[in-house]
């Protein structure tokens, strides 16, 4: 799903994977990121510790891009 929203030339998209037990060290919660999966625009985050759907995920973006 995301790299089809990178194909929209107005949206960059930076993927971080890392296996499942780095997400639940002490040291990624130190790091003040949430709880993975989950989206950020900016520094928002949008959704955390569950997937979403790529229609929801593309009105939130246009909304951010109609509000710039």
């Amino acid at each position: 799903m995301l790299p089809r929203l990178g194909t929209n030339d107005a949206v960059s998209i930076e993927v971080i994977a890392k296996p499942r037990q780095e997400y639940q060290t002490m040291a990624y919660a130190d790091l003040g990121l949430p709880k993975a999966p989950a989206v950020m625009i900016g520094k928002d985050i949008i959704v955390e510790g569950r997937d979403i759907d790529e229609q929801e995920l593309d009105n939130i973006i246009r909304q951010r891009m109609a509000h710039k």
